[in-house]
């Protein structure tokens, strides 16, 4: 049997998208990935061979061991259960297992549309039928989960959904999605302490420049 780690990991890529938390994530695991440029603004994304791999046309894709995953939670997820090591996902059995995934999938679930229906200024009704609430429901949840007096969704323990939280977080906050709230500044700065995420800051800003130099 192949060891996932040593299998390097193929990753569709463009700075400034949801492929961010998908490089912070393979920093955090220490897996061996290549990076396959995807210049959003010069439309490669819709190209016939990116089509062929992610027929929705976005960003980030990997290719690991001959599967292909797309949307950015899932990779996350993907990655955590590839790298082991790394332990950065409680185990199945692990009582911290269900709301490890309930938090992993909160980001795409309610706080991204959510932040759209904010930021577009609209309200869909019946509320009902909305899969996240409200916008003001999913804002006093966050606060409640990164307000408490431990550093991590899950306490002392950081995991990957530190990492999509954190990512969804961090952008919301810089595009004025998300309001700058004490609870919510202060946990992106305890994860701007993390190594992986000052190198992915680093990583991101040269390929930036690559895109737009």
């Amino acid at each position: 049997m192949t060891d996932a780690r040593t299998q390097s990991v193929k990753f569709y890529y463009s700075p400034g998208s949801r492929s961010s938390t998908v490089l912070w994530m393979l920093e955090e695991v220490g897996a061996p990935y290549d990076i396959e440029l995807i210049n959003l603004k010069a439309g490669a994304q819709r190209s016939p061979e990116y089509l062929a791999i992610n027929p929705m046309g976005k960003v980030p894709t990997i290719s690991h061991n001959g599967a292909v995953v797309t949307e950015s939670a899932a990779i996350c997820c993907y990655l955590a259960d590839a790298f082991p090591h790394a332990g950065l996902a409680p185990a199945i059995g692990d009582p911290l297992r269900g709301p490890y995934l309930k938090w992993l999938f909160y980001a795409p679930s309610c706080i991204e549309p959510a932040m759209i229906e904010n930021a577009a200024n609209i309200e869909l009704t019946p509320r009902g039928m909305t899969g996240w609430g409200s916008y003001d429901r999913v804002m006093a949840t966050l606060r409640g989960a990164v307000g408490k007096a431990s550093p991590y969704l899950l306490g002392e323990r950081f995991t990957t959904a530190d990492v999509v939280i954190g990512a969804t977080l961090r952008f919301g906050m810089s595009f004025k999605t998300i309001p700058e709230l004490p609870e919510f500044v202060a946990y992106a700065k305890r994860l701007e302490e993390r190594p992986a995420l000052q190198r992915q800051i680093a990583i991101e800003a040269d390929y930036a420049r690559q895109i737009t130099g």
